[in-house]
């Protein structure tokens, strides 16, 4: 088997946009498959995503480091808007960047966040979690969880931000992560009282099979559909999951499945949400399904997919013009939850 990831599939091909089909065959198809080599930690040196824009101007940003009596300490990155503080602080936005749980840094989603941090005139705070496999599952979500706590308790004094206006939110894995956390911030007591979620491309049920049956009521036809979608397959996917979940028994903990939550009462406590799928995604069933199901509950859901897009183009706001409309849209969304209106 090559060790790279090779030519897209003639099958999906053509519902590419020809924007990921040029940059593809450019950029990524000779690149390694991480998936197909032995692990070596030096992999995570360099990008995970190419295309991606350099960060914009904001007023400033900043390296912390977030301690919590008896808890791991937490690196992260805090992105400050330019102009006056709003009174009673700036709404601010706790970030989880994607990478399989496996890949990925503090810098992962530095243009994501910075934009954001700019167009939804909020501070953001991104979060650099332990990976896997040195750190296997629950360590990103304590980690993730710590900062959260942290931003909730200790943010207005700190990062001068309105502890009244938190949002959570991520990409992928870092989407998996923000969904579990709104979650916890309900059961928590008191409870953390998050006003928006932002869920990008998410993983939201870490039990699913290759042929798109999990241990619910539910077939996820994308997995079977897209499954030849550069570059995140199912073989790709599995091997982010054993490396984070070795344990299968823990891979239907809501902590590690937000779907699978079954108390009605948190559901109903769950903030509102924007959900962004990518149309050729084999996760794409999965965003929507977490999408009805907060809809059930109650809450407003704009849920937007992507046309003739793969898993990836988040990342790739500079490379594709489609990657670029997603941060201007979970931006306006995130703006309107804090502020009432859209940017």
């Amino acid at each position: 088997m090559s060790t790279t990831n090779g030519p897209i599939h003639p099958d999906i091909r053509p519902l590419l946009d020809p924007e990921y089909v040029d940059f593809y065959e450019k950029h990524i198809a000779n690149r390694t498959a991480l998936h197909r080599v032995p692990w070596d930690p030096a992999c995570r040196v360099g990008p995970i995503n190419l295309g991606g824009l350099e960060p914009c101007k904001v007023g400033s940003v900043k390296d912390i480091v977030i301690s919590l009596p008896g808890r791991v300490s937490v690196p992260a990155r805090v992105f400050t808007p330019e102009g006056d503080r709003p009174e009673g602080g700036w709404p601010v936005l706790a970030y989880y960047h994607g990478g399989g749980w496996v890949l990925g840094n503090i810098d992962t989603e530095n243009s994501f966040s910075a934009r954001t941090c700019k167009a939804a005139k909020c501070v953001v705070v991104s979060v650099d979690f332990r990976l896997a496999p040195e750190h296997v599952f629950p360590a990103a979500v304590d980690d993730s969880w710590t900062a959260l706590e942290w931003i909730y308790e200790h943010g207005a004094k700190e990062l001068g931000i309105n502890p009244a206006k938190i949002a959570v939110g991520g990409s992928s894995a870092g989407g998996n992560l923000s969904a579990v956390l709104t979650q916890r911030a309900a059961q928590r007591s008191p409870p953390i009282p998050i006003v928006y979620q932002v869920l990008i491309v998410p993983v939201i049920d870490n039990a699913i099979k290759e042929d798109g049956t999990s241990p619910l009521p539910a077939f996820y036809e994308s997995w079977v559909k897209w499954k030849n979608t550069a570059a995140l397959t199912p073989e790709r996917m599995l091997w982010f999951r054993n490396y984070y979940l070795p344990d299968k028994e823990q891979q239907t903990h809501p902590d590690a499945s937000p779907i699978y939550q079954k108390d009605s009462k948190v559901w109903a406590q769950l903030p509102d949400a924007w959900v962004g799928v990518a149309e050729l995604d084999i996760l794409r069933d999965e965003g929507e399904l977490y999408a009805r199901k907060l809809r059930e509950a109650g809450k407003t859901v704009e849920l937007v997919v992507y046309p003739a897009s793969p898993h990836s183009i988040m990342a790739m706001d500079e490379a594709l013009k489609v990657g670029y409309q997603l941060g201007e849209d979970a931006a306006r969304a995130l703006h309107k939850a804090f502020y009432g209106s859209s940017a």
